[in-house]
């Protein structure tokens, strides 16, 4: 049942407010050579699409939809996603995440993702949007196998951008773990308010209302993909690639979510081919 708060405006008026409590459990398993979604359970308003093949049955595709279409203060969402020994999965979602003033109630998002032996994991959602007073907190928690691979993108856009909202007032949080055989390999966290000199300051976000991460975690990439990810060319944004033992980080920090996206998108094609052994193929829901 979705949980209810009840808040007392006056002696003679209730006014109940609804909080969404959604969960998707989601299992990729794979027989032969067709990797396929065997298992789906969900709770609330978080659901997934029909699985799609649009690259050959070596990986499948899923849509996660979160029908409200927004998240307001006091909801959480929680997606659980268990991929098996040799499956490989693309998870998006259909438009950017819309997340709205608090009302006083932090909303949560949180990803619990397992991946088994020789098992693959791309999670690549659009970008969050964060209006003006909303509160969000973000965390994640990824155990892989020694030989799993994972890939991720995150982009942040502190206020409305077509309205031409300033984020003012608001909080903004991530917790982010991945371990490899039990082994901590990635440890984010980040805390920033609206009013913070981490938003304003030449050394933080310099003001920019766009900032976003992409994540892989393959082991050591190749020289020759690093230096093609460096000479991409990105103007009026700052972008930062650091290349560790287990993850690549690409950042990027800016002032339009279309750029960041366009950016991650031209490493991913770089990329993928060196750690999936496939040419990227963009998800068919990225061009509607």
């Amino acid at each position: 049942m979705d949980d209810l708060k009840h808040t007392t405006t006056s002696p003679a008026q209730t006014v109940t407010v609804k909080h969404w409590q959604a969960k998707l459990e989601l299992g990729f398993a794979r027989r032969d050579d067709r990797s396929y979604l065997a298992h789906r359970l969900h709770k609330g308003p978080l659901v997934v699409q029909k699985s799609l093949h649009p690259e050959g049955e070596d990986i499948c595709h899923a849509v996660v939809v979160h029908p409200p279409g927004g998240v307001a203060g006091g909801d959480a969402l929680h997606l659980q996603v268990e991929v098996g020994e040799g499956a490989r999965a693309l998870l998006t979602t259909p438009g950017a995440g819309k997340w709205y003033k608090a009302h006083g109630s932090k909303a949560t998002q949180t990803l619990q993702f397992q991946l088994a032996a020789a098992s693959g994991l791309e999670w690549f959602p659009q970008e969050n949007i964060l209006f003006d007073a909303a509160e969000v907190g973000f965390s994640a928690d990824i155990h892989l196998a020694a030989d799993a691979t994972f890939a991720s993108w995150d982009i942040v856009c502190l206020g409305r951008q077509a309205q031409q909202e300033v984020w003012q007032r608001g909080l903004y949080q991530l917790n982010q773990r991945i371990a490899r055989d039990g082994q901590l390999i990635w440890n984010e966290r980040a805390l920033m308010q609206a009013g913070d000199l981490l938003k304003t300051s030449r050394v933080g976000l310099a003001d920019a209302a766009v900032f976003g991460t992409f994540l892989v975690c393959a082991g050591a990439v190749p020289d020759e993909v690093l230096q093609a990810c460096r000479e991409i060319v990105v103007t009026d944004a700052k972008v930062g690639i650091t290349a560790l033992p287990e993850v690549l980080c690409i950042r990027y920090v800016g002032h339009a979510s279309q750029q960041a996206r366009q950016y991650f998108e031209q490493c991913w094609h770089l990329l993928r081919p060196w750690y999936y052994q496939k040419d990227a193929v963009r998800p068919r829901i990225w061009n509607t």
